[in-house]
């Protein structure tokens, strides 16, 4: 899973004062199709807001968190907004160069976004981003195949339990329900992450 899995709107503090003042508001986002679909949506805003533009800097991943972070460590105040994720969050707000959230619409239900994405977005128990989106990752198995083999699905796995406890489902398929080997391979075992049948 990406570190930026869960990509969020944090106004820096370096630019926030800058941001009442200036006509040219440049955002910094990772180059992923949500993004590429909101920056589209810069016309209408731009209708709506006359005396503002918007300027997008779309980059990899990788290059974004390194140009945010240099930005926003030297104070150089390049980018006026930026995406950000739960990794980054916590540690730039310690570090005093977020605006805690604030003046949140009323319309706007945090209790709506996940306990676990809320905390991630918080440092001492404030708020100092919001979520545009989410991403998630999970487990699905066949739990018919693994009644059948007298495997227990733990009630939380995690990737490492999964990645160091393979589950010996292979066997020889059927031919009328296709493979079911598990879809993912440790060693020469096999784990479940997905099942095709």
């Amino acid at each position: 899973m990406k570190h930026l899995a869960f990509p969020l709107l944090a106004v820096l503090l370096t630019g926030a004062s800058v941001l009442a003042q200036q006509k040219t508001v440049t955002i910094a986002v990772v180059n992923n199709p949500a993004m590429i679909e909101l920056k589209k949506l810069s016309p209408k805003f731009e209708v709506d807001n006359p005396n503002i533009k918007l300027n997008w800097v779309v980059v990899e991943e990788n290059i974004l968190r390194q140009r945010v972070t240099t930005d926003v460590s030297t104070g150089s105040g390049q980018f006026d907004l930026v995406f950000i994720g739960l990794y980054e969050t916590p540690i730039f707000a310690k570090r005093g160069w977020l605006k805690e959230m604030g003046n949140i619409p009323a319309d706007y239900d945090i209790e709506d976004v996940f306990k676990s994405i809320r905390d991630g977005l918080s440092y001492e128990g404030k708020l100092y981003a919001l979520p545009f989106y989410g991403e998630s990752s999970m487990l699905m198995y066949r739990k018919d195949l693994f009644d059948e083999k007298g495997l227990k699905m733990p009630e939380q796995p995690t990737y490492m339990t999964s990645r160091n406890s393979p589950m010996p489902l292979a066997t020889k398929p059927k031919a009328s329900t296709g493979s079911r080997y598990a879809g993912n391979r440790a060693g020469a075992k096999t784990w479940p992450t997905s099942v095709r049948c």
